[in-house]
């Protein structure tokens, strides 16, 4: 079987005609790339500007106060769902509830949908602050531990109010 030739090129450009690029200086490429690291080192080290750190500053205090509000919120809704399900699966056993069972019936949905606004907070929260999977992982499970959210709140709270001062302070 015979092959056939492949066509030749019909670039117009001209590199064939221009040869191999030459070398690049090595004392060029090597000033060149000092140059370029100790820029990027010394604005590394300066840090952001006032305005960007005011700016992410603000955002961290507004990630902060949803965070609380939605903290309390889900610590409030989670010891209701306690008072809820001690109701329906202990005294509803030896007492007829059916005529209460109506009214309570939304509070799981209401906490699990109140839950997801907590999830979404922390989240914003925790990537504001840049903590580690730990913190993350504990605000995650204050939201279905009774009373924990409470006690991690007033520590969160504690610790973020005190990081973003210094950061105002470093920065004003």
């Amino acid at each position: 079987m015979i092959h056939p030739e492949p066509a030749e090129p019909t670039s117009t450009t001209p590199t064939a005609a221009a040869g191999p690029a030459a070398p690049a200086d090595p004392a060029t490429t090597t000033a060149t790339t000092t140059a370029a690291t100790t820029a990027t080192t010394t604005a590394a080290a300066a840090g952001p500007s006032p305005e960007a750190a005011r700016t992410a500053i603000r955002k961290a205090r507004g990630s902060l106060a949803r965070y609380r509000a939605a903290a309390l919120v889900t610590g409030i809704m989670l010891l209701v769902l306690v008072v809820e399900m001690l109701l329906k699966y202990v005294v509803f056993r030896f007492v007829d509830g059916s005529a209460v069972l109506p009214f309570i019936e939304w509070i799981p949905f209401a906490h699990g949908w109140i839950y997801v606004v907590y999830l979404v907070t922390v989240l914003d929260l925790w990537t504001k602050m840049r903590w580690g999977w730990g913190r993350l992982a504990s605000l995650v499970f204050a939201g279905v531990v009774p009373v924990m959210s409470f006690v991690l709140e007033k520590k969160v709270h504690a610790e973020a109010d005190a990081k973003l001062g210094a950061l105002e302070e470093q920065y004003t």
